[in-house]
């Protein structure tokens, strides 16, 4: 789920431009990130009700590019890492890659299952626990303010990093209450976060962050120079002149997403009588029950159609959610139309018992197809 650039991209690119002249008797090497940059998000922090400054962040290339670094570096192999379930498939890989084995905690239409967490919690004492608590990726779910208090207390208590993933936190549409950074609980260094103008401004905008404890950000500098040299000065720029203008930016965003969201809704109710569709504050997606354990089957029958669309079990650790599909509801009304008549006559599509497996063999149906 993406959102085309945004308006005042073009501008901003042309004025970090005329910027660039002053950079260029540098070497342009820096892990680190332009000093200008790391202080727009110092002060985005800052606005959102959390105390940071330049120094307590890490420019990367992205949001994925962040989640791979802290990973390197917080999990060695064999190391246990808590992700919920569902969760982003690229972050699970990142863990993967780093020799982590993974447990999981569930969030549902319901939100977070804190017993169950907890429980994990105590029971494996993960090294990490990467976490999404605003318009979480794929169920769009928002964690509340007392249970994010307890879940910090809780992960800190035994000696869990948590890493908040805040890529679509500011995506709001209209949530009654906007909650401020994960990091305001807990001891400094005790939640690490991972934000990106990917999911808010344009994908192709590779520029993220790390918000962290010094510490720790100084392990991140020694690990990332053996594998980059830093983030390309140009894109920093234009992202320090859009950060400037972010405010105006999230107004058109969630103006336009509220549109779409419930184009996206209402259109799946009509088509789609026998589904789920719960509705979401904000975020880029929504997370379907479709009833049937053929989300692979679906997914790969409306790619052969011209559409693509993710199966729930990328979602998952262990192939699971296969009866459920995550729907985009980033894009304009005919868009959707013509997307969801592509979904209806893949749908159909299927025989009454296509792809269904057999009784206790719902997770081997696993999506290990190409599509993202």
């Amino acid at each position: 789920a993406a959102v085309p650039a945004a308006p005042a991209l073009a501008d901003a690119a042309m004025r970090a431009a005329a910027r660039l002249p002053a950079h260029l008797e540098g070497h342009g090497y820096d892990v680190d990130g332009i000093p200008e940059l790391r202080e727009a998000i110092a002060a985005r922090y800052r606005a959102r009700g959390l105390p940071t400054e330049a120094d307590d962040v890490m420019v990367t290339v992205g949001a994925q590019h962040a989640i791979g670094l802290l990973a390197s570096v917080l999990v060695h192999r064999g190391d246990r890492a808590l992700v919920e379930q569902p969760s982003y498939p690229h972050a699970i890989q990142a863990l993967r890659d780093a020799g982590a084995r993974l447990v999981g905690a569930g969030v549902g239409v319901d939100g977070w299952d804190e017993d169950m967490l907890e429980q994990t919690i105590r029971r494996t004492r993960p090294a990490l626990a990467y976490l999404m608590p605003d318009f979480h990726n794929p169920t769009g779910r928002t964690m509340p303010e007392d249970q994010r208090a307890r879940i910090v207390a809780l992960a800190e208590a035994h000696g869990v990093t948590v890493v908040a993933d805040e890529t679509t936190a500011e995506l709001d549409i209209d949530r009654a209450t906007a909650h401020p950074p994960l990091a305001v609980h807990g001891s400094p260094g005790a939640v690490v976060l991972v934000g990106s103008v990917g999911k808010t401004v344009w994908g192709g905008l590779r520029v993220g962050w790390i918000r962290a404890g010094r510490p720790l950000l100084r392990d991140l500098a020694r690990a990332r120079s053996a594998r980059d040299l830093g983030t390309p000065v140009l894109e920093q720029l234009v992202v320090a002149e859009v950060l400037g203008g972010m405010d105006g930016i999230l107004v058109e965003r969630r103006a336009r997403l509220g549109e779409t969201r419930d184009h996206v809704e209402a259109e799946l109710a009509r088509r789609f009588p026998g589904w789920e569709v719960p509705h979401v504050d904000g975020g880029l997606a929504v997370w379907v029950g479709i009833g049937a354990p053929v989300s692979t089957e679906l997914a790969l029958a409306a790619r052969s159609r011209g559409l693509a669309i993710t199966g729930g079990s990328r979602f998952g650790h262990d192939g699971a959610f296969e009866r459920f599909l995550r729907i985009p509801i980033t894009a304009p009304p005919a868009a959707t139309d013509r997307a969801l008549d592509i979904l209806e006559d893949a749908w159909r599509g299927l025989a009454p018992d296509a792809g269904r497996p057999a009784a206790g063999r719902e997770h081997d149906v696993v999506d290990r197809s190409v599509l993202v």
